[in-house]
């Protein structure tokens, strides 16, 4: 399981912005324009219609729906260079989740019209959009594993090692992850409460095993962290 989280999140962290913005191809780029989203502000809503491919210029955007009890579950935080809002070129007609902006935000939209031009026009772009549905849908699995058989403090070393080889920097026996994500976003990603991941996150800090700040979270040495 550890080697294909490591494979799912090395390729989530391409950033597909550059190769698949209309702006970035000469012919679509003059009738191109970004939309700018404001702090909370939704990109869609469940039962939107789901024509529109998203691509991440700058800021975050988190993916969730709500439960019948209205509890928040937030599927994933995404970020400069990312896409969301693929599942509709897997035939999904309206949305079953919401997208909404963390922060200001610039979003470069693309209809399936332009994405399937773009995907006829470059085989490997075509393999590459395929493989991102594909591996997504295995990060659901693995989340879904985790909330169901595992822990809190499980969940939670779990989604440190996950992120740090998503995006993780190697400096000797150590790993660095820059991050933006607060002890909420983190809560929220790992089915846990706010209050539960700063208590193991300062447990592990007491432990010499991380160490973290606003921007970042130091692994000493993943393979002792468990």
């Amino acid at each position: 399981m550890a080697t294909s989280a490591a494979a799912l999140w090395y390729f989530e962290s391409v950033n597909l912005y550059h190769i698949l913005c209309p702006h970035k191809v000469k012919k679509m780029g003059d009738k191109h324009e970004f939309i700018r989203y404001k702090k909370d502000q939704f990109i869609y809503v469940p039962e939107d219609a789901a024509s529109t491919i998203y691509l991440i210029v700058d800021g975050r955007i988190k993916i969730g729906h709500y439960l019948e009890d209205g509890k928040e579950v937030v599927s994933s935080i995404l970020t400069t260079g990312e896409i969301f809002g693929e599942l509709a070129l897997a035939g999904e007609n309206t949305r079953k989740d919401y997208a909404q902006a963390m922060c200001e935000a610039v979003i470069c939209p693309l209809t399936i019209e332009e994405l399937r031009e773009l995907m006829f026009e470059n085989k490997e772009l075509s393999f590459k959009i395929l493989k991102l549905i594909g591996l997504r849908l295995m990060k659901l699995e693995r989340k879904l594993e985790l909330l169901v058989f595992k822990d809190a403090r499980t969940r939670i070393i779990e989604f440190l090692k996950d992120t740090a080889a998503w995006k993780g920097k190697k400096v000797g026996f150590e790993t660095m992850i820059p991050t933006k994500l607060t002890h909420k976003d983190i809560a929220s990603l790992t089915g846990t409460s706010r209050q539960t991941v700063t208590t193991i996150l300062n447990e592990l800090k007491e432990q010499n095993l991380i160490n973290f700040d606003r921007k970042k979270i130091l692994i000493r040495d993943i393979d002792k962290l468990q």
